[in-house]
């Protein structure tokens, strides 16, 4: 395909996107349907849409409108592209720019706040709350494409070590300062999935605030830990490596299916992790530690998932942070007494992360709270929160 020919597929694709299809699944049909296209061009179609999305109230305002052709335009205007290279009499290539889109997109006016750094409307307060003055500097970088990073698996190899396979592949990385285990893709992430360091089990895919929420959990050896809202597992994993192959790790998710990759991960892994399902979560009782890496809204992820940042509303954001209190409550029951409950979001609002913990105190009483911390890519990764509690009778 030609870069043309790839605008011209992102135009089409966020045209349905924008009638309310999923972004995720308009590419996976197109992938299926385009067998013309290779790899690098199912790529490079899906960087143009993912990028739109990250960027949709702006582009669309620089554009004078939300179609697909308008957010594109804007995207490659915004970019510094050679416009009349990509759009015009060419084969598949998008038609050519009129003199309203050239006067619109050099002259688009003033953006209101959410406008400016693409966020809902209705969010608008509990950003204002929940960031204070970094609003501005978090949401620009939510914009943006997230890094990709990797956790080594320190119970196969070591950092160093790791390093080397993936150079191997030519796969290059660099350390991630006050993250012990982490190491950012510097060059060919795309490569990864074919590594012989991701095959033998070396790395993990896992943001850096994701590891940190892990490491600041508190497991480790010979403890009895259970992972409660496990999902794929990536943080199992983590939890698995921090307690080097001594204790009991139990991993249980609401929804089974969500944890259906989970053994072939562990097996890679080299890492002993005990499924248990919501009948048999009676194993898993008098932990150590219980996580609750709980549902969230996703606000600290957008860049990864920045459809998910339109889809959002008010009716759905409150109906997570009554299902967040709901698995609390269940959660707590499981921890032993002196154990701890770790409770995580990948979120930024307050909502969802301070003001949980405290509604968790004026519910439950014979809880300390330890340590709570918030995380965004001011810090270097993802938007994440974690508090600790201690059950002290």
């Amino acid at each position: 395909m030609t870069p043309s020919a790839r605008l011209s597929a992102a135009i089409a694709l966020l045209d349905q996107i924008l009638t309310g299809d999923p972004a995720e699944r308009a590419l996976t049909r197109w992938a299926r349907a385009s067998r013309f296209a290779g790899s690098k061009d199912r790529a490079a179609v899906r960087d143009i849409v993912y990028d739109v999305l990250r960027r949709k109230r702006s582009l669309a305002h620089l554009a004078g409108g939300e179609s697909g052709r308008g957010l594109v335009l804007a995207q490659q205007y915004a970019s510094g592209a050679a416009l009349d290279e990509l759009f015009g009499d060419m084969r598949f290539a998008p038609a050519a720019i009129s003199a309203d889109e050239r006067h619109q997109l050099q002259n688009p006016g003033t953006a209101p706040d959410p406008v400016r750094y693409d966020y809902p409307d209705f969010l608008a307060e509990e950003l204002k709350r929940s960031l204070g003055d970094d609003l501005p500097e978090i949401m620009t970088a939510m914009q943006q494409r997230a890094p990709v990073d990797l956790r080594v698996n320190t119970l196969k190899t070591t950092l160093e070590e790791a390093q080397n396979y993936l150079a191997r592949d030519l796969i290059f990385t660099e350390k991630v300062a006050g993250v012990a285990e982490a190491l950012r893709i510097t060059e060919n992430p795309r490569k990864l999935n074919g590594s012989l360091a991701y095959r033998y089990g070396f790395v993990e895919l896992q943001d850096v605030s994701s590891q940190m929420v892990a490491r600041l959990s508190g497991a480790g050896p010979g403890m009895k830990v259970l992972d409660y809202c496990a999902g794929g597992g990536g943080k199992t994993l983590a939890l698995a490596a921090m307690m080097q192959e001594e204790g009991a790790l139990y991993a249980h998710d609401a929804n089974p299916l969500r944890m259906k990759d989970l053994p072939e991960r562990a097996r890679r892994a080299g890492a002993d992790i005990r499924i248990v399902s919501s009948e048999q979560i009676d194993q898993a009782q008098n932990c150590d530690l219980v996580l609750v890496d709980a549902p969230c809204s996703g606000s600290g992820a957008w860049r990864r998932n920045p459809d998910g940042k339109w889809r959002l509303n008010q009716r759905a954001l409150d109906g997570l942070v009554d299902l967040q209190r709901e698995i609390l409550g269940r959660a707590q029951a499981l921890v032993k007494e002196n154990g701890l409950l770790a409770y995580a979001t990948c979120s930024l609002l307050k909502c969802e992360n301070m003001d949980q913990t405290a509604w968790f105190a004026s519910r439950f009483s014979g809880w300390r709270l330890l340590r709570q911390q918030s995380l965004s890519p001011l810090t270097g990764g993802d938007g994440f929160f974690i508090a600790v509690m201690q059950k002290t009778g």
